[in-house]
């Protein structure tokens, strides 16, 4: 077994390798940027070396300095995670020249498979079902504009050495099309140091189920179950689970043999992912194969036991696999939400900055794996499992320069119904602040009745939040137990501010029962009985909750139980009462005496400032292009700018007819948050 390696990689998946090799007793080395130095990653490996500036393409995806450092290192092997070199055939060409073990498959199977075109194509020598589109390069913006109207309306614009969606676009006219080619191609030479586009056809309202195969140099082949991966946002993953909740043994069953015979048709060998889409009856069609360990990859690891990384490096070792088909069992049902710094309420666009406070939910162990530790408890019974995939940490920064996910959030339990629960409690512990993220957002998919019910496709973010997320309104039952448990710890606070020391002779404060509760446009007047054990909150119409749970004024997180079942409320103070976050939902509740009530209804309402002649600049990033000049005349949807942030090019459009009056940034300009980009007459 090799004795050190070397991860060419950043961020969360570098600091599940180390995981994996630190139980295999394999020493690590971590490589870093000038903006990873205080890496998570860096502090985790055994060693670490510097290659170079934050962009991507200046460090982590520049062959010859990670040649550099596996050399200075001494590194036996090297594991690419996912993005940057993974699916690099170069790079492993150049570890197979001075004798370097590539923990994924050989060069030939990454050319084959790895490269969109080429894996398409083979896939159709083979007989297998595939989307129809055009596999050939596209030269320039009119060849894609003519090849899309050929296919016919939806294509989807793909960069060729894609992943993670970066380099993606769906395009529904002409238009669309030519605009989203230049944009793909940007971001595929940005991200990959490739910038070839193909097309393919958009098939609408499509399940999109990926079958995870582990193959050996042996000629032994296995497929783990799939994936259900079809809640997307600009084609980018967001919550993934496993099993699907659609698929039948049949299908399971055709979908893996299939994967597994494409795969060794090539040579493969590691673990790989084959990715298809289901239409509404089972019917399946390859799209790509991923050459390299999926994001996604823990919840095949919690429903099957089998660590993924651990067989990866076997196999790269040269050691054969130990687990046949029949030996894998898929037990129970696992959950993944991605953690992403991005502001759902500001169109998901990027946020970076510091993580001020980062307190993930306890990580508990069940199921049959989690962070890599067998369990062999009753599948039927056993108690629900958190675990958490991240490289981050309370005070570090959220960078720019790379992809923003923070942390993947999986929950196991034996059946769907529960292991959702268990994400639902997962999600409203987790404690982030300093930057915008999507934790709201994914709280409000786990509760939305399509999830609940499994009847979901790729269409699922577009078709429910068509204008985006703005929230969550919560129903009444649930406003009552939030009134509830507010009104209990206002009291608690209530007494100690009561208690203060230093208070005037005479001036005694004593905290009465009643009170009103108002939260998202609702009023409740309710009367608090506390007791040793809790409290017993009595509404106007004669209905009690009893509240019970471990909160101490200033603490942000309250873990309540009210009515008998769990409430997790994340809590901020503001004048009068709390800023409470839960399910998705952001409420301001203020908790007052009804004659405080009473005068509080006279307040005039404060409105915000009048932006809506203004562009302002929704996420922090770097000026691409400026479209429009002063005194030009724009149409509601016309591009006016191009912000890229994280890797991504964000066009920013006018939002009603109207004439630039001023402009304040230039291509080049890094802007923050908010920027005045220009003004309108």
């Amino acid at each position: 077994m090799f004795t050190k390696i070397l991860i060419a990689n950043r961020g969360e998946i570098a600091c599940r390798v180390i995981k994996s090799a630190r139980k295999m007793g394999i020493r690590t080395v971590a490589i870093y940027s000038d903006a990873d130095k205080q890496a998570l990653h860096v502090q985790m490996a055994d060693e670490a070396v510097h290659i170079g500036p934050p962009p991507a393409n200046q460090s982590y995806i520049v062959i010859d300095k990670v040649m550099e450092a596996i050399k200075s290192s001494g590194a036996e092997a090297v594991h690419p995670g996912y993005g940057f070199l993974s699916e690099n055939a170069k790079f492993a060409e150049a570890l197979s020249e001075v004798g370097v073990a590539f923990v994924g498959p050989p060069k030939g199977a990454i050319e084959k498979m790895g490269d969109k075109i080429t894996s398409k194509k083979i896939a159709q020598e083979a007989g297998v079902s595939t989307v129809p589109g055009y596999m050939g390069l596209i030269e320039d913006a009119d060849e894609a504009v003519k090849i899309s109207g050929e296919i016919g309306y939806p294509v989807m614009l793909k960069a060729s050495a894609g992943g993670g969606g970066k380099g993606m676009r769906i395009a529904w006219n002409d238009e669309e099309a030519r605009e989203g080619f230049q944009s793909s191609k940007n971001e595929a030479a940005n991200s990959f140091g490739d910038d070839r586009i193909f097309i393919e056809k958009f098939v609408t309202q499509p399940r999109h189920i990926e079958i995870q195969v582990l193959c050996d140099a042996h000629g032994n082949g296995i497929y783990l179950g799939e994936r259900e991966c079809s809640i997307q946002r600009r084609n980018q993953k967001v919550v993934e689970e496993a099993p699907s909740p659609f698929l039948d043994e049949a299908t399971r069953k055709a979908m893996g043999e299939q994967a597994v015979a494409l795969a060794q048709a090539v040579g493969y060998t590691s673990a790989g992912t084959v990715e298809f889409i289901v239409d509404g009856d089972k019917n399946f069609y390859f799209l790509e194969m991923n050459t390299r360990l999926q994001v996604e990859h823990p919840v095949t690891e919690l429903i099957t036991g089998v660590d993924l990384v651990e067989q990866m490096i076997r196999i790269a070792n040269g050691e054969a696999l130990t687990i046949s088909q029949s030996d894998v069992t898929l037990t129970g049902w696992a959950i993944e939400n991605r953690l992403y710094a991005e502001d759902p309420y500001r169109g998901f666009l990027p946020s970076i900055g510091r993580l001020t406070r980062y307190r993930p939910p306890a990580e508990v162990a069940a199921g049959p794996l989690l962070d890599n530790d067998k369990w062999h408890g009753d599948a039927e019974s056993g108690p629900a499992a958190v675990r958490n995939d991240t490289g981050v940490y309370e005070g570090g920064e959220i960078s720019m320069y790379y992809d923003p996910m923070i942390a993947k959030l999986c929950t196991w339990a034996p059946t769907r119904a529960e292991a959702v629960e268990a994400m639902r409690v997962a999600l409203d512990s987790f404690e982030v602040e300093g930057i915008g993220h999507n934790l709201p957002f994914l709280s409000a998919v786990m509760d939305h009745p399509k999830f609940i019910s499994g009847d979901m496709t790729t269409a699922f973010i577009a078709e429910e939040y068509p204008d985006g997320f703005d929230g969550v309104e919560l129903p009444e039952s649930e406003l009552l137990r939030i009134a509830a448990a507010c009104a209990a710890m206002h009291r608690v606070a209530e007494i100690r501010r009561a208690r203060v020391s230093g208070r005037m002779d005479n001036h005694e404060r004593k905290v009465g029962s009643e009170w009103n509760v108002r939260l998202q446009g609702q009023s409740y007047d309710v009367t608090v009985a506390a007791d040793q054990d809790g409290s017993t909150v009595t509404f106007e119409d004669g209905a009690e909750l009893r509240v019970s749970g471990a909160w101490t004024p200033g603490d942000q997180l309250a873990e309540m139980t009210v009515a008998g079942a769990p409430l997790v409320l994340k809590v901020g103070k503001v004048s009068g009462g709390f800023r409470i976050r839960t399910r998705g939902a952001d409420l301001k509740v203020h908790v007052r005496t009804p004659r405080q009530a009473e005068l509080a209804r006279k307040m005039p309402e404060k409105l915000p400032p009048d932006t809506s002649k203004m562009l302002l600049c929704p996420m922090p990033g770097l000026v691409v292009k400026m479209n429009v000049a002063v005194g030009d005349e724009v149409q509601d949807g016309q591009a006016l700018c191009t912000i890229e942030a994280m890797k991504m090019e964000n066009i920013l459009r006018a939002e009603r007819k109207g004439v630039v009056s001023k402009i304040n940034a230039s291509a080049g300009d890094s802007l923050a948050v908010d920027d005045v980009i220009m003004e309108f007459e």
